[in-house]
């Protein structure tokens, strides 16, 4: 029988796992999560590759502890599980600037331009519907070489992302103007002067950066490819510019090592304020109602699924 409540003999976190074993669950929860909640997760990573780990687990429910879109897609590749997410107010401003009836409109106006339309996986279900192929940070570089010679791309919706692939590739895109607002805090005087404070310590940064950011790292990089960069490095200290959650799983996997986390303008650290509306009480609550629950009207989701696919296709 469920739990009808909170068993006070037992702590938050073992009360979770007593209601993840009894809803059959498995928790997910994406990088830049609190530590309190990538402690109980079974997976911690990012969004597509956890979307990916829940579909090989015989789990029924995919408590997601991410973002709004993060959800979308465990529930896009896995149309028969539940999905719950701990609050359902945890957005994404790169998500959020890009909503996918403006995108529908662009698209309609300048038809003339035959788009293949890229978009990166930090998109709601109805951008990704609309799109021919989706990419992650990991990726970006590949899909973008594979496209048609003979297509004009829109990138969409991280314009620094896409930049940088233009920069790997030499590619022309088009690039929607959407940008991740944690990301663009990060300045060339804020991480010029973390590099004088740490003048041994490599910088690695997540492309959503800005421009003058990616010229000052000395890798520029996925979470995922983040981990193992920090992991063969020989230094002992890494300046890590990304939302801060990050340095939790890098403390956890690589211990030893000194993390640094890249500061903004305004603050020593950035942390992104939607992923930080997750929390284990919340957690809890979503396991114990089974709520809030992602649904996707199945038209829609078969629609943004066949772009996922095609990535996959692709990465192979």
């Amino acid at each position: 029988m469920v739990s009808s409540g909170v068993n006070f003999g037992l702590d938050l976190a073992e009360e979770i796992a007593e209601l993840k074993r009894e809803r059959n669950a498995v928790i997910l929860a994406h990088n830049y999560q609190v530590p309190e909640l990538q402690d109980i997760a079974d997976y911690v990573g990012d969004s597509l590759g956890l979307s990916y780990q829940a579909a090989k687990t015989g789990a029924e429910v995919i408590l997601f502890c991410g973002v709004h879109f993060m959800a979308e897609t465990a529930k896009i590749i896995n149309p028969s599980k539940r999905v719950l997410l701990p609050d359902l107010d945890a957005g994404c401003s790169l998500s959020e600037s890009c909503p996918a009836e403006k995108l529908k409109a662009y698209l309609d106006q300048h038809a003339d331009k035959n788009y293949y339309v890229i978009a990166y996986i930090n998109c709601s279900a109805g951008v990704k519907a609309l799109s021919d192929i989706i990419c992650t940070s990991g990726n970006a570089e590949k899909i973008v070489r594979s496209a048609s010679a003979n297509r004009n791309i829109l990138f969409v919706p991280d314009q620094n992302l896409g930049a940088w692939v233009i920069e790997r590739t030499g590619r022309p895109m088009d690039l929607w103007q959407g940008n991740c607002y944690v990301h663009v805090e990060f300045t060339a005087r804020s991480i010029g002067k973390i590099r004088e404070e740490f003048p041994d310590a490599p910088v690695v940064a997540h492309p959503e950066c800005p421009y003058a950011v990616r010229l000052l790292a000395d890798e520029v990089c996925s979470t995922e490819k983040m981990v193992s960069f920090c992991r063969e490095s020989p230094a002992n200290a890494i300046i890590v510019v990304t939302e801060a959650g990050m340095l939790h799983r890098l403390h956890k996997e690589i211990p030893g090592k000194r993390f640094i986390p890249g500061p903004t303008e305004r603050c020593a650290c950035a942390e992104c304020r939607f992923m930080k509306m997750n929390t284990l009480e919340k957690a809890h609550s979503a396991l114990l109602n089974m709520e809030p629950e992602i649904t996707l009207p199945e038209p829609l989701r078969k629609r943004a699924e066949a772009p996922i696919l095609r990535m996959l296709e692709l990465s192979k």
